[in-house]
């Protein structure tokens, strides 16, 4: 998994609440057994209309934010059915950091497994955020995880918090199969013990 000490570039504001998994990456895009590809079908349904030709109203078709790392939405993130894979289309598409008020509690465990910052801001520090994006033209941002800071293009730093776990976890890039091989001597040492448990007449 790709650490994260901090992400520099531009941030897409999404101002939308109860933007469930299944508006992140619709279910009918969820057969492939890899995570690469799934971040063309990221918001599909706002994405595209039913030819599959762009929406041009979307923030992420404006030329401006093709390339956004970050996104600033709205309260209950990544709510509704448990899917990886709306994880994995984010992060597919190049976003490493979604910043809203809430999230959805399946999908904060599949992010912290993939990778995916999220951070918790107030509504109103949401709204000020999105504001000051769009006022300094979608002129790129950082999210500096050590030092718990989001720097905008004017200079205002706005301080967040993290659990100390997912802090941790992130910036070692560690996902659940590293978290278990750091501990492969003492699974071993178990191992070896229950066999000759075993072993005894």
């Amino acid at each position: 998994m790709e650490k994260f000490v901090r992400v520099k570039g531009v941030a897409a504001p999404l101002p939308l609440a109860n933007v469930d998994t299944d508006m992140i990456i619709p279910a009918r895009y969820m057969k492939a057994l890899t995570r690469t590809g799934l971040g063309r079908h990221l918001f599909q349904e706002l994405r595209f209309d039913d030819a599959d030709r762009e929406r041009a109203s979307f923030v992420l078709n404006r030329p401006a934010c093709r390339d956004a790392r970050i996104l600033v939405a709205d309260r209950n993130f990544g709510c509704g059915s448990s899917r990886e894979h709306a994880v994995w289309a984010l992060t597919d598409f190049g976003i490493r950091c979604v910043i809203a008020p809430s999230f959805g509690d399946i999908f904060s465990g599949n992010a912290r497994k993939n990778g995916l910052l999220l951070i918790r801001l107030s509504e109103t520090l949401c709204d000020h955020l999105r504001r000051e994006i769009a006022l300094a033209q979608h002129a790129a941002i950082e999210v500096d995880l050590a030092a718990q800071r989001i720097r905008l293009a004017s200079g205002e730093t706005i301080a967040f918090d993290v659990d100390t776990d997912d802090r941790h976890i992130l910036m070692e890039g560690l996902d659940d199969i590293t978290r278990t091989l750091r501990h492969a001597d003492a699974i071993a040492r178990f191992e070896a013990a229950i066999e000759s448990l075993m072993t005894i007449p």
